[in-house]
């Protein structure tokens, strides 16, 4: 290969070191957690995300027109399969059944951490638009897997009744196999963006699945059936282009979605590999071990074409490569 295509490839690598991107446009956003591991990557992270533009309960009604529309502009709603809520038109208000009006759900219920506390009560990243009367049924359980004997919603989509995951046996509630992946990740973002608060939690049903600790704030049953959820329901469009509206409006993200598996790189089998913000490897990486390599370059000056003219410093003006270098003689 000619020296120039050596030059061109070195400046291509130099290019992309410099200007290196995450996915999703993320740009250089996670670069401050680059090359960390487990705890000391969750509190970076925390650092990170944590910071946001507050928005208004009432501001949320339209920031769903962003982050939560269907293809044919209906409201997109994770706990039902049989609703065609309008924006606007049929947003809160009195209902009866599945299907009467959509409200703004709490997917990590707002008592938990102790009511209208900002900045959890308005953080568009768990608060997701949902059928009221399936949302009324929840109420404040946990989310777990269960038999629904206590309540389905049509089709059998979402349930409530008695836990069936091993760990615990209390009521929870189970959203469909669809969204569980995205409600996991959701659980993983508020255990990191909240990392400084969420260990001092203790409203209503949290108890039962809190450690009461800010690295590992979800007791064991919890945390592995989470992990278990996000792994068999992958990201998908919808959660990209969620995340993507939410930091048009917030100006933050949920690395969780962005980086597919670093719950694994926190909490789970993958704590001693290095995170990498812009070559991430997802749950299926390996240790890397980096070494520092100096670039090898002939020895000489060449002309811009690649073409040596010369062993010593030419004496003629001109533009020149040495060493690597671009060199100007006047």
């Amino acid at each position: 290969m000619k020296l120039f295509g050596v030059l061109f490839l070195m400046l291509q690598f130099v290019a992309l070191g410099v200007f290196a991107q995450g996915p999703n446009n993320s740009g250089t956003y996670y670069k401050s957690a680059d090359g960390l591991k487990g705890k000391a990557l969750k509190t970076a992270m925390f650092k990170i995300v944590s910071p946001h533009t507050q928005l208004s309960y009432d501001d949320l009604w339209d920031a769903y027109k962003t982050t939560d529309k269907r293809a044919d502009d209906k409201v997109w709603d994770m706990y039902s399969n049989t609703t065609n809520f309008r924006f606007g038109t049929d947003q809160a208000g009195s209902y009866k059944k599945e299907g009467d009006v959509y409200n703004r759900e709490h997917s990590f219920p707002k008592s938990w951490f102790g009511g209208k506390v900002k900045p959890m009560y308005t953080d568009l990243v768990h608060i997701v638009p949902a059928d009221g009367y399936v949302n009324n049924r929840r109420g404040n359980v946990p989310f777990g897997e269960t038999k629904g004997e206590k309540y389905k919603s049509n089709n059998g989509f979402s349930k409530l009744g008695a836990c069936t995951y091993p760990g615990y046996t209390g009521i929870v509630f189970e959203p469909n196999d669809e969204y569980k992946g995205d409600f996991a990740r959701i659980y993983f973002y508020m255990a990191t963006a909240y990392e400084d608060k969420i260990a001092n939690w203790s409203g209503s049903d949290f108890p039962n699945i809190s450690n009461h600790n800010s690295y590992k704030p979800y007791k064991d049953w919890q945390l592995k059936m989470l992990m278990e959820w996000s792994k068999k329901d992958a990201v998908s469009k919808k959660e990209i282009d969620r995340n993507a509206g939410i930091y048009s409006l917030q100006k933050n993200r949920n690395p969780f979605v962005d980086y597919p598996g670093l719950e694994e790189y926190i909490w789970g089998s993958m704590t001693d590999v290095a995170f990498s913000y812009d070559n991430y490897q997802g749950a299926t990486a390996i240790p890397v071990i980096e070494v520092n390599v100096k670039p090898i370059y002939p020895e000489g000056w060449y002309n811009l074409n690649g073409q040596k003219v010369s062993d010593e410093c030419p004496t003629q003006k001109g533009v020149y490569i040495h060493q690597g270098k671009k060199i100007v003689i006047n």
